[in-house]
């Protein structure tokens, strides 16, 4: 079996668990410490003055988008969602009483199209936009600031799948206001389950602090808990149970913190090699309707690499049938999804229709063969 995912945490890092687990003394396993230390290292590695660590990737959408709507300075409720996406980059401003507007893909990065994205920003003026970067692949990242620059929107990074690409050198999810990661088994790194919320902006870092743990101010600068308690007369004692803001339990633990730490160390070594399989893939793949595009200073830390063919349903089933896992290429269109067309109706997003009909992607990750990616290669060159 060609698997397409591969765990990333092996055994070293069991053995590792296994030893911090059996100290004298158990180790805090709730969030602690750990968890804390963990957040600082991401921040400074992936390049942001802060990150929040949460339970899931998904729960960082969720929580940032109901941090977003907290703050109670947005022009109105309006969040653009790409067409090509998860599904909760979609469910999660629709159960936060948002007013989602769905974007079509481009069919060179697979990420928004710009000119329909403009088009959207000038019909609604939307507060918000969620960029999703599928599959590592990168986005006009100039443009895409300037247009959020010229009709004063927030944007909003889903690097879930692009975890190490870079836009001219720099990290994706260091250019918008707050960026999401998912540490999801099959992810470029895991911590079994888990995600980053990474942000610049320090008054949303503390509201994200206080929202992922009920509203209260325990995770705060003691300075922060100090104006909190001040401005509201609540004491020390009563603030372990005072709540300032409506919140949620979307914690993660310092088990997970301790895979974590060990895992960052990983992330160079890992991005290069699904770079390599990148590389492999593009140069050996004869037909493909995916115009890839990559600027001068991009690098493309790919998840999974994606093909468009008109022989789909056929080159599936011969991959499935060699022992090679395949999957649809994300979730299609989600406009064609019961979730979103039973409320919202029907949208015309052509090339998302393309990928719906004639998407999937193939293997790659940190273990993937040389021979298996040509493997791979010859099944699917045998349909131009």
């Amino acid at each position: 079996m060609i698997k397409l995912v591969s765990d990333t945490i092996d055994r070293s890092d069991i053995n590792s668990l296994i030893e911090w687990l059996s100290q004298d003394e158990i180790p805090r396993l709730t969030k602690g410490d750990l968890t804390s230390t963990l957040e600082q290292e991401w921040a400074k590695k992936i390049g942001t003055k802060y990150s929040v660590f949460v339970n899931s990737g998904s729960s960082s959408i969720l929580l940032s988008l109901a941090a977003l709507l907290q703050r109670k300075n947005l022009k109105n409720k309006k969040i653009v969602v790409p067409g090509l996406s998860w599904a909760t980059d979609i469910s999660s401003p629709m159960l936060l009483g948002m007013e989602p507007i769905m974007c079509d893909c481009n069919l060179s990065d697979l990420s928004c199209d710009l000119d329909h994205l403009e088009d959207l920003f000038k019909q609604h003026n939307p507060a918000a936009f969620i960029l999703v970067s599928p599959l590592g692949l990168v986005p006009d990242m100039d443009r895409v600031l300037a247009l959020c620059k010229q009709y004063d929107v927030f944007l909003f990074e889903d690097v879930c799948e692009s975890m190490g690409s870079k836009y001219q050198g720099n990290y994706l999810g260091t250019f918008g206001f707050a960026s999401f990661y998912s540490m999801y088994f099959g992810h470029h790194l895991s911590t079994i389950e888990g995600g980053f919320i990474n942000t610049n902006d320090e008054d949303f870092y503390h509201l994200l602090l206080m929202m992922r743990s009920h509203g209260w101010d325990r995770d705060l600068p003691r300075s922060k808990q100090l104006e909190l308690r001040n401005q509201y007369s609540v004491s020390d004692f009563d603030s372990l149970y005072n709540f300032y803001v409506p919140g949620f339990n979307l914690r993660s633990t310092d088990l997970q913190a301790f895979i974590g730490l060990r895992a960052i160390k990983k992330l160079d070594s890992y991005c290069e090699r699904r770079r390599a399989n990148f590389e492999l893939y593009k140069n050996n793949i004869k037909s493909n309707l995916i115009n890839i595009e990559e600027r001068s200073g991009d690098f493309v830390s790919n998840f999974a690499y994606p093909i468009l063919n008109e022989y789909k349903k056929d080159i599936v089933s011969e991959l499935i049938s060699s022992n090679i896992e395949v999957r649809p290429l994300i979730a299609g269109d989600m406009s064609q999804k019961p979730m979103w067309y039973e409320q919202y109706g029907h949208v015309n997003l052509p090339n998302c229709r393309i990928v719906n009909q004639n998407g999937f992607y193939i293997p790659n990750h940190q273990d993937l063969k040389t021979e298996d990616v040509l493997n791979i290669c010859k099944i699917i060159n045998k349909y131009i």
